[in-house]
């Protein structure tokens, strides 16, 4: 008897969920400004530097008007280990211009108002509305990308496509913990260039272990 496409869909999901049951993200936030500025220093940078740098910025800069203090090229030095520092820099206080200007100091609670920020694109403000607000949304990272497509998931190396067919075959309820499923089972296991594909749950399903 032939599998359908939505059986395969949750069975994956269900192999997922058993196998990362304690999922979320692994940057570090108390507020949706931190998890905001975290989450723009993720850019090409690891979430455990992220997670350095943002501990020491947050005890003496928690809240926007004190990056504003702080200056650009005191930001700068701030954040220097996370790379491409100046530009993020020049974005994270753009947008703490605007959080105080238009918004109170606060983070917008919509997606439309998240993307709208300076050096806030669709990826950031996914992962900001999920992680912070509970919006049913998937950020589509690399990890999401590679996994999603060697499971089947999707079929595309564009981001907004992938977003597209994830949101398609996946249950709605289930966007926000599939988002975090596919990142750990991309860090641990289905790496990019060496994946532990003979000890993974998911191999009979992956095009990648296949060929």
């Amino acid at each position: 008897m032939t599998t359908s496409a939505s059986e395969t869909v949750r069975e994956i999901l269900a192999i997922l969920g058993h196998t990362y049951p304690e999922a979320h993200s692994e940057l570090n936030f108390d507020t949706p400004f931190h998890l905001l500025v975290a989450t723009i220093l993720s850019a090409q940078c690891t979430d455990q530097r992220v997670n350095q740098v943002t501990a020491r910025l947050f005890r003496s800069y928690p809240k926007p008007e004190d990056l504003l203090r702080l200056g650009e090229d005191g930001l700068e030095e701030e954040i220097r280990e996370c790379g491409l520092f100046r530009n993020k820099a020049k974005n994270i206080l753009a947008t703490c211009r605007v959080l105080i200007d238009r918004y109170g100091g606060e983070v917008p609670a919509t997606l439309e108002e998240l993307n709208s920020l300076p050096g806030v694109g669709r990826k950031t403000a996914n992962v900001v509305g999920s992680n912070a607000f509970s919006i049913p949304t998937i950020a589509v990272d690399t990890h999401v990308l590679r996994v999603s497509n060697r499971l089947g998931l999707a079929e595309s190396d564009n981001v907004d496509k992938v977003e597209a067919q994830l949101r398609e075959k996946i249950p709605r309820e289930q966007w926000i913990k599939a988002h975090h499923w596919l990142i750990w089972h991309g860090r641990r296991i289905c790496q990019a260039r060496h994946p532990k594909c003979e000890i993974c749950p998911l191999n009979t399903h992956c095009s990648y272990f296949k060929a």
